[in-house]
C-alpha cells in the first residue's frame, strides 16, 4: 500500500497530501498527541517515506502553520476584493479565525509552545498582520468607522501582546480559549470605533452570537 501511494503521486503532490493529513490530525488531537507514525498511517505510507519528505515533526508542523497562514491571507484578499468597508473586512477576518479556533483542539495551542520554530513563525505572522491592521485602521478613520484621535500603532501592539499572552500563558486553563480571544478582539475594536463603527460592530456581534447559538443547538441535538 505504502509503495503504491509513493509511486502513484509526484513528490510535490505527496508533500501536500502529507500536510493535509497532518493538519487534520493536529487540529483534532493537538500536536503532542500525534506521532509521525500516526500521520504516516493515516495517509497509508511508510514512516520511512514520510521522513524522506519531512525530516522531523517540527519541520512538518512548520509547513502546516505556513499553509494556514497562506489560506488566511488568500481569504482576506478575497474579502478585500469584494468589500470597500474596512471594518467589514476586519470583522470577517476575525470571524474566520474564531471559527478556525472552534474546530481546533485547544491542546494544539498549548502544545505549539513546545516547538519554538513553529511558535515563532506564528508570532512573526502576528507581527506582520499587525502592520496590515494599522493600515486598515487608518483607512477606517477615513471611512468614519474608527476614531481619529487614536495611536493605532499602540493599539496594534497591545492586541499583539495580548495574543502572545493568549498563546504563551495558562490563561486558557481558567477561561475558555475562544472566550478570551473574542474578548480581546471585540473589546479592542469597540474601544477605537466611532458611533457609526460601534453600530456595525454590535450588529456583527449580535449576528455572530445567534449563529454560534444555532450551531451549539444543532450539536446538542445530534448528541442526543
Amino acid at each position: 500500500m505504502a509503495e503504491n501511494v509513493r509511486h502513484a503521486v509526484s513528490r510535490p503532490k505527496l508533500r501536500e497530501k502529507i500536510i493535509d493529513a497532518a493538519v487534520t490530525l493536529f487540529e483534532k488531537k493537538g500536536i503532542k498527541g500525534v506521532t509521525m507514525d500516526d500521520i504516516a498511517s493515516s495517509f497509508g505510507i511508510s514512516k520511512r517515506t514520510l521522513y524522506e519528505v519531512f525530516t522531523d515533526k517540527e519541520t512538518l508542523l512548520i509547513e502546516c502553520v505556513r499553509r494556514g497562514q497562506a489560506e488566511a491571507d488568500e481569504y482576506l484578499k478575497q474579502v478585500r476584493d469584494n468589500s470597500d468597508n474596512v471594518l467589514e473586512v476586519l470583522l470577517k477576518g476575525y470571524q474566520r479565525s474564531i471559527e478556525k479556533f472552534h474546530t481546533t483542539n485547544k491542546k494544539f495551542f498549548e502544545d505549539i509552545k513546545r516547538y519554538p520554530r513553529a511558535y515563532n513563525l506564528i508570532k512573526n505572522g502576528n507581527n506582520r498582520n499587525a502592520e496590515d491592521t494599522i493600515n486598515f485602521f487608518h483607512l477606517g478613520v477615513e471611512q468614519g468607522y474608527f476614531r481619529d484621535d487614536v495611536n493605532f500603532a499602540i493599539v496594534a501592539l497591545l492586541v499583539r501582546e495580548q495574543l502572545d499572552l493568549l498563546m504563551g500563558s495558562d490563561l486558557c486553563s481558567k477561561y475558555p480559549f475562544l472566550e478570551v480571544y473574542e474578548s480581546i478582539m471585540f473589546t479592542s475594536l469597540r474601544g477605537i470605533s466611532t458611533e457609526k463603527g460601534a453600530i456595525l460592530l454590535d450588529d456583527f456581534i449580535r449576528e455572530y452570537r445567534k449563529k454560534q447559538s444555532r450551531l451549539c443547538s444543532h450539536v446538542h441535538e445530534r448528541e442526543e
